[in-house]
C-alpha cells in the first residue's frame, strides 16, 4: 500500500458564526462546532484513504474558548496516523477577531474514522509518514491514544499496551 504524507489529507474550512448558530450568550453552539469539526475531519480522512469514511469515535474535544457571534472560524483537520482500516484525525479550531484580524486557537479535537467499501465493510488505508515535528508528535501520540481506547473498551489487555506501559515505566 502506498505511503501518503499528512499534507495530502489536510483540510481547512472557514466560515462565519451566524445568529442562528449561537446560544443565549451569543456564542457558537458546541454542537454546531462539533458538526463543523466532523465535516472537516471526514474530508481529511476521505482524502487520505480515497474511500468512503465513517466517524467511529470522537476521542477528545476541548472547548477552550467561546466563539462569539460574527467571528470567523477556521477548522483545520489532518490525519495524524493511519492504522489498518482506521485513521485518527486531529482538528484545530481557530477564531479570528473580527476587529483586529488576530487568529487565536479556540478549540481542538481528535476523531477516529474508518474507511469502508461500497457495502460498508472496513477496508485498508494507506500508511502515513509524518513530516514536521508537530506531525511526528501527533503521530506518536496516536498509538498511545489508540491503545488506551482499546484497553478501556476491553479489547486489549493492559499488559499488551506497550506504548502506554512505556509512558509509566520508561521502557
Amino acid at each position: 500500500m502506498q505511503t501518503k504524507v499528512p499534507s495530502d489529507s489536510r483540510t481547512t474550512m472557514t466560515d462565519m458564526v451566524l445568529p442562528s448558530e449561537t446560544n443565549p450568550l451569543n456564542n457558537l453552539f458546541g454542537g454546531e462546532l462539533l458538526a463543523r469539526m466532523d465535516r472537516a475531519a471526514s474530508i481529511a480522512a476521505r482524502r487520505h484513504s480515497r474511500r468512503i469514511t465513517v466517524t467511529a469515535s470522537v476521542n477528545h474535544v476541548a472547548f477552550n474558548r467561546a466563539v462569539p457571534l460574527g467571528s470567523v472560524v477556521t477548522v483545520e483537520a489532518a490525519v495524524s496516523r493511519s492504522f489498518k482500516t482506521s485513521m485518527e484525525v486531529y482538528i484545530d479550531v481557530w477564531m479570528e477577531d473580527r476587529f483586529s484580524g488576530e487568529r487565536t486557537k479556540a478549540n481542538e479535537a481528535i476523531y477516529t474514522f474508518v474507511a469502508v467499501d461500497e457495502t460498508g465493510k472496513p477496508t485498508e488505508v494507506p500508511k502515513l509518514k509524518p513530516e514536521t515535528k508537530l506531525e511526528e508528535e501527533r503521530y506518536a501520540g496516536a498509538l498511545r491514544r489508540k491503545q488506551l481506547s482499546l484497553v478501556l473498551a476491553g479489547k486489549m489487555k493492559p499488559n499488551d499496551a506497550t506504548e502506554l506501559k512505556a509512558l509509566f515505566t520508561g521502557n
